[in-house]
């Protein structure tokens, strides 16, 4: 989505999507959204628009740097590139684009940032949604990023992602050395979920390559406030795969986070 408009952040440009709040629903709290590893505004394939469009809530998806048609990122991604995600551009994102007390959807990698944000300012975010979270690091979820790599290098994920990057090189690669760097094995965020204390919904599929139920499951029992768990029959992609009862669900649960 080459056309979409941009802000300045520290760091460089990045595009996002600004869907305004229906008539009189301005006193709800706005909707931020995340995306997954490989994602970007355009690859939410609509979900943050039609989810603004049931709440009546203004919904903001950007992609992060180096994604979609965002500008690259200045410097090479570390263990700790979530954690500075939601502590770096997340909020300099809210202030420019005037997000009071969002609530944070976010799917993958865009999830845990999401979780990240909520744990560190409580006070800056009304509620969360995860979908396919992830809270640490698991075998079989590895497993499933090595496969990523020889879809990228052997088959045609590279050609797929062209459609929707700047540049697919730098995307992939800037996800998935992180994720296969010996140094991010270690990488685990449950003990910071304490601290979350919004109420939160937590989407996992049950067939997903990047992770089992025990991640919504963590969130479930280390977060602060109150959780909600849905487990379908679906992969990584819950929004996309089994996208009636998920948005169904998630409207729900934005119905009862009035500010």
């Amino acid at each position: 989505m080459p056309d979409l408009p941009t802000v300045e952040l520290p760091g460089g440009r990045i595009e996002y999507d600004d869907v305004p709040a229906g008539s009189a629903r301005g006193e709800l709290a706005p909707l931020l959204f995340l995306h997954e590893g490989l994602g970007s505004v355009g690859l939410w394939r609509g979900f943050h628009q039609r989810v603004a469009a049931a709440t009546g809530r203004r919904a903001v998806a950007y992609s992060r740097f180096g994604h979609g048609y965002s500008d690259l990122p200045r410097e090479k991604r570390t263990p700790r590139f979530m954690h500075d995600e939601a502590a770096t551009v997340v909020p300099a994102l809210c202030s420019a684009l005037g997000l009071e007390r969002p609530v944070l959807v976010g799917h993958s990698d865009g999830a845990s940032i999401a979780l990240l944000r909520a744990a560190a300012a409580p006070g800056d975010v009304a509620g969360l949604v995860v979908l396919a979270p992830h809270a640490f690091v698991e075998d079989a979820g590895h497993g499933g990023v090595e496969q990523a790599r020889r879809a990228y290098t052997e088959g045609d994920l590279r050609t797929r992602m062209a459609r929707h990057h700047r540049d697919p090189d730098a995307t992939f690669w800037n996800w998935n050395d992180v994720w296969l760097d010996d140094a991010f094995r270690d990488w685990d965020i449950r003990p910071e979920l304490s601290a979350i204390t919004c109420p939160v919904l937590a989407v996992q599929g049950t067939a997903d390559p990047y992770g089992t139920v025990a991640h919504v499951e963590a969130v479930r029992d280390a977060a602060g406030g109150p959780v909600e768990l849905l487990v379908l029959d679906c992969g990584h992609a819950p929004h996309l795969e089994r996208p009636d009862v998920t948005e169904q669900t998630v409207v729900t649960f934005l119905g009862t986070v009035a500010t």
